[in-house]
């Protein structure tokens, strides 16, 4: 949020700097982003009068003026903005001034015509970003006085970025309050006088949504001057605030929003329909918004409505059937408090972010909207005229938030806080925090004030007690603990060793969302989630995930648009499963290859990454436990995975996670054109591993004995290799598959597997009966398994 200093200054006026003022907000919680400086270095630029414009002979775009400062004869100025005319008044620097961005002005020809100065936009006078024209400034403005007295120059923009809880300092009353805790400075929080009423006009109000809409207050103003402009002092407040004067209706409204918080909504009564009622939206009812957008409205939107049906969304923005213009001089002004729950995300879910939804979304005071009303129909009438019927507040108080008592002890501030703080000194806080306070025996009992919503438990007023009491004040003390040596465990591998592992393989590691779009995750997972954020970032990021991989396919589709042919990525990171009241979270290693095995390089030609590519990481991952021989890769079917080309990784009778290649239509989904593998793990589960057992080396010879046979094509080779080694245990201590072969001589469906058998003893050296029983126990076992046939 932008504020302007001047008049933060109005409020609450501290005898300290800009630069003290910052960092007192900053170490507060109210960290300052940044501080613009405006109107420095333009005592020189006077404010012109333009008395004539011409066509320039040779230029169609540029205009030759004749322009006074009031200082001796008119001037000629070549000027090339759109918006130049006669009679304009607009600032106007003469030759020899030097603007902010370091542009020294002198007397210069363009297209042959003599210019003397330069009339200025917004830009070059560095008071802006509006650069299509010269600034137009109102013609009560004092030619030939300094545009920075007029315009109440210099002055410092602050920028704060402020946290989602302080919902009450997107104000500048409430970042004043804040300043008057912090510097015991006074506020100047006048009491808006009533503006009596003139008429009796008023306009039906029903709340047909208490729940979500608890108070809704109004005003009628008729005959309002058309012809009137909002005054420079509100304009300039409204510009350095970032936002752009319209009309004086909408500028009140604009106005009193950053000034007390509350947000306001002008209609023109004319064209309104019958009695105004916040309610529920019917699903599917259409309105066009202000900005021109058309939408359909979903059933948990709140809307303002009248007889004709939807003339807003409660809260985010006004509807254009109803909208102020320039014609308008009869208007029904609308302050309305609305429930953080039912605004919350409304305005992301139809693509919008408004500095009303910015505001409701945080909260806003429940006591401040006849306050509003009052002050934006004072401003109004005094800028436009017309005539006030009076204030009408619709209200349920049942649906309105309690302000309940908050007991604050005096042990539990200075355990939190490590310092003993005076009991005058944490009164006085709280008493210039605005909160009603009462000392009882061990503490405090508290009530906050309407517009401090975010004060609900003690350790909230503790918090307020550090900010104002200043957390710089509190001395910084060396802990004193035991540092016992860390528990090493060899039941498990450190995930750290894992990513480090997978680093060495070539792979990047990534973080990516916790939160993903629904449909997304329940194509990868197959499973719909039941996990739903209430106040999500945007409806893609709107379910928490049951799996790693749509966030990473979402970077390798970033990756691959951004002309990286070759992607490895891996995360360590947690799925979310069940429900809200009984959900559980799993750590998960998961990775993803796409590309060419290697990088291109002449010394091998190109491959792409396949199956067996992104196995053989696996295997490299799972052999830190040290119990690679127990793991198995099954055949198996997932969502996310192309049949045939997708596996079980078990170790024993536990799962361990799944690989595979993305299924052909998910690659489409994700606008992936190349083919995609992907692991995912139960880190828990994979990584668990045994202390490694001691083994005698055998120093007698081995034997090696090979045997081909030929058995059905989707016999697996673990199972063939298992079968041989469990015919002689005693005797084959290992079995290797050294060739298949599915071609001429081998029926279709088949093929033929070369097993070299290992044989060896650790008491004996083995014979060739030996090897013979073994080879034969061998054979047998394939046969009965496989009805296997010995190859010649």
């Amino acid at each position: 949020m932008k504020i302007a200093e001047s008049w933060l200054r109005e409020w609450a006026d501290p005898d300290i700097g800009t630069e003290a003022l910052a960092e007192r907000l900053t170490m507060a919680g109210h960290e300052v982003d940044a501080i613009e400086r405006q109107g420095q270095g333009l005592d020189d630029v006077l404010i012109g009068e333009v008395l004539e414009v011409g066509k320039h002979p040779d230029a169609d775009r540029l205009s030759v003026c004749q322009v006074t400062d009031g200082n001796g004869a008119p001037v000629t100025v070549v000027c090339g903005a759109p918006n130049v005319r006669p009679g304009m008044k607009t600032p106007f620097a003469r030759p020899g001034v030097t603007l902010p961005n370091g542009m020294k002005l002198r007397k210069a020809k363009i297209r042959g015509v003599e210019s003397s100065g330069m009339l200025c936009s917004a830009t070059e006078l560095g008071l802006g970003d509006e650069a299509d024209g010269i600034m137009d400034l109102a013609q009560d403005a004092p030619t030939g006085d300094p545009l920075p007295a007029y315009l109440n120059l210099p002055d410092a923009i602050i920028e704060l970025d402020l946290t989602p809880n302080r919902g009450d300092c997107f104000s500048i009353l409430g970042i004043a309050r804040d300043v008057s805790a912090l510097t015991g400075a006074n506020l100047e929080d006048p009491d808006f006088e009533l503006l009596p009423a003139t008429i009796d006009d008023t306009h039906l109000v029903e709340l047909g949504a208490p729940e979500g809409c608890p108070r809704f207050a109004g005003r009628v103003i008729r005959g309002i001057d058309l012809s009137a402009k909002s005054p420079v002092w509100m304009t300039e407040k409204l510009r350095r605030a970032g936002l752009r004067p319209i009309h004086p209706a909408v500028d009140v409204t604009n106005f009193v929003m950053l000034e007390l918080g509350q947000p306001l909504h002008a209609y023109d009564l004319t064209l309104v329909q019958g009695p105004i009622r916040p309610r529920m939206g019917e699903q599917g009812e259409k309105l066009t918004l202000l900005d021109g957008k058309e939408i359909e409205v979903n059933s948990d939107t709140l809307v303002i409505s009248d007889d004709s049906g939807a003339i807003g969304i409660g809260g985010i923005m006004g509807g254009l059937g109803t909208a102020v213009t320039e014609q308008t001089t009869d208007i029904f002004l609308e302050a309305a408090f609305f429930t953080q729950d039912v605004i919350a995300g409304r305005a992301r879910s139809y693509g919008m972010h408004t500095d009303a939804s910015l505001r409701f979304e945080r909260g806003v005071d429940p006591e401040g909207q006849a306050r509003a009303i009052e002050r934006a129909s004072q401003l109004l009438i005094d800028i436009a005229g017309g005539d006030a019927g009076p204030t009408v507040v619709e209200s349920s108080a049942q649906h309105l938030p309690p302000r309940d008592t908050i007991r604050v002890r005096r042990e539990r501030i200075t355990r939190l806080l490590g310092v003993e703080i005076e009991d005058g000194r944490i009164s006085d806080i709280f008493e210039r925090l605005g909160l009603a306070v009462t000392a009882v025996a061990d503490g405090w009992d508290v009530v906050a004030p309407s517009h401090r919503f975010d004060i609900e438990i003690e350790v909230d007023l503790i918090e307020e007690v550090a900010r104002v009491y200043g957390y710089d004040e509190i001395p910084e003390a060396t802990a004193i603990a035991e540092t016992p040596l860390e528990v090493v465990t060899e039941s498990s591998v450190d995930t750290e060793l894992a990513c480090a592992t997978l680093v060495a393989r070539d792979y990047q590691e990534v973080i990516t969302y916790s939160f993903v779009e629904p449909a997304a995750d329940e194509r990868i997972s197959g499973v719909r989630s039941e996990l739903v954020l209430s106040n999500p970032i945007s409806s893609e990021m709107s379910v928490m995930r049951t799996s790693l991989w749509p966030g990473m396919l979402i970077a390798a589709a970033t990756n691959a648009s951004r002309q990286q042919d070759r992607v490895r990525l891996f995360e360590l990171g947690k799925s979310f499963h069940g429900a809200l009241d009984n959900h559980t979270e799993v750590v998960r290693i998961a990775g993803l290859c796409m590309g060419s095995v290697q990088p291109e390089q002449w010394g091998s030609k190109s491959q792409s990454v396949d199956f067996f590519d992104i196995k053989s990481d696996l295997v490299g991952l799972l052999e830190l436990t040290g119990d690679l021989s127990a793991v198995r890769f099954e055949p198996a079917q997932h969502p996310a995975l192309q049949p045939g080309q997708a596996a079980v990784i078990k170790r024993g009778d536990v799962e361990l996670g799944v690989m595979g290649k993305l299924h052909p239509r998910h690659s489409k989904a994700f606008e992936l054109k190349r083919d995609v593998f992907l692991f995912e793990l139960d880190a828990a589960a994979a990584l668990a591993s045994q202390a490694p057992k001691a083994e005698t080396v055998s120093k007698y010879p081995s034997i090696r004995r090979d045997i081909a046979v030929v058995v059905d094509d989707k016999v697996s080779a673990d199972a063939l290799t298992e079968a041989v080694a469990s015919s002689s245990p005693e005797l084959i201590s290992s079995v290797r598959i050294f060739d298949i072969y599915k071609g001429p001589g081998i029926e279709a469906g088949l093929k033929s597997v070369a097993l070299g058998l290992i044989l060896q003893e650790t008491s004996r050296t083995l014979t060739d009966e030996d090897a013979d029983q073994a080879m034969a126990a061998a054979i047998k076992e394939l046969q009965d398994k496989f009805a296997a046939e010995l190859r010649d």
